[in-house]
C-alpha cells in the first residue's frame, strides 16, 4: 500500500475537519432560530442581489444540461455514412514526459480513416529524440496503421505550430491534443460525429484530470468535472465558447475561413473557438469524447496556468467585444446576452468576493442564521453527485463523492488561485505588457 506523504496526510485530516463542520452547520440550521438582525439581514440581502445574475445563470444550466442527452438520445447527432480523413494535431514544447504516451493513445483510436502530425515547437529536451526513435520504431509495425507526419521548428509558439501543422494537413476534420494528454480510443469516433451538421465549426472534448494521486491533482479533477459539466447547455444551444486545444476539433474548411489561429494571443484555443462563433457557426461539447491531461503539481504552476488562461480570455472578450449583446440573427442571444456578459461580471464579482464572504458569514455567525450555508453546502453536494452520475467516467470520478460535502470550501481555494490570475491579469493589461508560456514540473498524465 502506497504511503501517503506528509502534505497528503495532512489535506485528508483537514477534510474531515471540514465534513465535520459541514455536518454540525447543517445540524446548526436545522435546530437555531435566528434572531432577527434587521440591519445585517439587509446587507445579506444586498450580497444575494449582487450574486443573483450569476445564480439564475447556473440554476439555468443546471436545468438545461440534462437535456444535452435527451437530445443526443432522440438522435440529433448520426454517424456520417463515410468515416472523413481525420488530422490528429500534437503540437510540443518540450513534451519529454509524455508525448510518446499521447502518440500510442491517438495511434490506438478506434478510428480507421486517420493521420498523425506531431510539431516540435523547438523543444530543448529530449522530445525530438523521443519521436524520432518512436517513428523509426513506428515504420516497422505500420502497415495499414496512420500515417505520422514529423515537423520540428523553431520557436515560434503554440498557434504558429498549429498553423504550420494545418498546411500538412489532409483531413476534413482537425483534431488538436497536448502532448501532456491521453486520449480514449472512441474520442475521434465521438468528436467527428457531431459534424452532422455543416454550420458546426467545432467541438470541444471533455478533459479530465488524469494525475489524480495528488491533493491539488484532486482538486483540479473535482474543479473540470463541475465546470465541463456546464458545458451541456451551451451545446444545446450550439454556443461553447471555450474549447480549450487538449481536446478540441474543427472543420478544416473553418479553420481556413476564419484564418487559422492567432498568434497574438496566447489562449489561441479560447480565441478560436469564439471566433468560429462570431462568425456565425456553431459549436457543441462531446461529452463521451475523454482526453486525460496533467494538471499543474504545484500551486506555483497553477497560478501560472490560470494567469495565462485569464489573461488570454480578457484579450479574447476585448478583440470580440463586439459579440457582446449582438442582436446579430447569425448569433445565439444565450451566447450574446446570457453567457459572454455573465462571464465577465462573475470576474466582477470575483474582485468583491472577500468583502461579500466576510458579510455573508458576518451575518451567518452574528444572526445565528445557518440555514443559507446549509443550503448552499446541500445543494453543491447533490450537484456533484448528479455530475458523477451524468459523466461517462463516473467510475473515474468516484473518489470524488468524499469531496461533495466539502466542495464548497474547495472552490473557495480555486477563487483565490482565480483572484490572483485575474489581479495579475488586470496589471498586465493596464501596463500593456505581453505573457509568454511558462514552465512547470512534469510527472506524466497517468502518473
Amino acid at each position: 500500500m502506497k504511503k501517503f506523504d506528509k502534505k497528503s496526510l495532512l489535506l485528508f485530516v483537514a477534510l474531515g475537519l471540514l465534513l465535520s463542520l459541514s455536518v454540525a452547520i447543517i445540524y446548526l440550521s436545522l435546530t437555531t432560530q435566528p434572531e432577527p438582525v434587521e440591519s445585517l439581514g439587509t446587507i445579506r440581502l444586498v450580497v444575494f442581489c449582487l450574486l443573483l445574475p450569476i445564480l439564475i445563470k447556473y440554476f439555468l444550466q443546471l436545468i438545461i444540461a440534462p437535456f444535452y442527452s435527451i437530445f443526443e438520445a432522440l438522435g440529433r447527432l448520426k454517424y456520417p455514412p463515410i468515416e472523413p480523413l481525420v488530422t490528429v494535431l500534437i503540437p510540443a514544447w518540450n513534451e519529454q514526459v509524455g508525448i510518446i504516451k499521447t502518440l500510442n493513445s491517438v495511434l490506438d483510436a478506434y478510428y480507421n480513416n486517420l493521420e498523425v502530425i506531431v510539431i516540435n515547437d523547438g523543444s530543448t529536451d529530449k522530445t525530438h529524440d523521443l519521436v524520432t526513435q518512436f517513428l523509426s520504431d513506428y515504420q516497422h509495425i505500420q502497415f495499414c496503421k496512420p500515417k505520422i507526419k514529423y515537423l520540428r521548428l523553431p520557436n515560434g509558439g503554440k498557434a504558429r505550430a498549429l498553423n504550420q501543422g494545418l498546411k500538412f494537413a489532409s483531413g476534413e476534420i482537425i483534431i488538436t491534443v497536448d502532448a501532456d494528454s491521453v486520449m480514449d480510443k472512441d474520442t475521434v469516433t465521438n468528436l467527428v460525429k457531431r459534424f452532422n451538421d455543416p454550420k458546426v465549426g467545432a467541438v470541444a472534448g471533455n478533459v479530465v484530470i488524469g494525475n489524480k494521486k495528488k491533493p491539488l491533482a484532486i482538486i483540479q479533477q473535482l474543479e473540470y468535472l463541475y465546470g465541463f459539466f456546464f458545458k451541456r447547455a451551451d451545446s444545446v444551444f450550439n454556443s461553447v465558447y471555450i474549447i480549450g486545444g487538449a481536446a478540441a476539433a474543427y472543420r478544416k474548411s473553418v479553420l481556413k475561413a476564419v484564418g487559422g489561429f492567432d498568434h497574438q494571443i496566447i489562449t489561441e484555443d479560447i480565441e478560436m473557438s469564439t471566433r468560429i462563433l462570431a462568425k456565425g457557426y456553431k459549436t457543441r461539447y462531446a461529452a463521451d469524447a475523454v482526453v486525460y491531461t496533467e494538471g499543474p503539481a504545484d500551486w506555483t504552476g497553477l497560478c501560472n496556468q490560470r494567469l495565462r488562461w485569464k489573461y488570454g480570455r480578457i484579450l479574447t472578450f476585448l478583440k470580440h467585444r463586439r459579440l457582446f449583446f449582438s442582436n446579430n440573427k447569425k448569433h445565439q442571444p444565450y451566447l450574446t446576452f446570457l453567457i459572454l456578459p455573465l462571464a465577465v461580471y462573475a470576474e466582477f464579482t470575483l474582485l468583491l468576493e472577500g468583502p461579500l464572504l466576510l458579510l455573508f458569514y458576518g451575518y451567518t455567525v452574528f444572526a445565528s442564521d445557518y440555514f443559507p450555508l446549509a443550503f448552499v453546502i446541500v445543494l453543491m453536494s447533490l450537484i456533484i453527485g448528479m455530475q458523477i452520475l451524468f459523466d461517462s467516467k463516473r467510475r473515474f470520478h468516484a473518489n470524488l463523492l468524499m469531496l461533495a460535502p466539502v466542495a464548497w470550501i474547495i472552490f473557495y481555494i480555486i477563487d483565490i488561485v482565480e483572484f490572483q490570475a485575474l489581479w495579475r491579469s488586470l496589471k498586465r493589461l493596464i501596463r500593456r505588457e505581453s505573457l509568454q508560456w511558462q514552465r512547470w514540473v512534469r510527472a506524466g498524465v497517468m502518473n
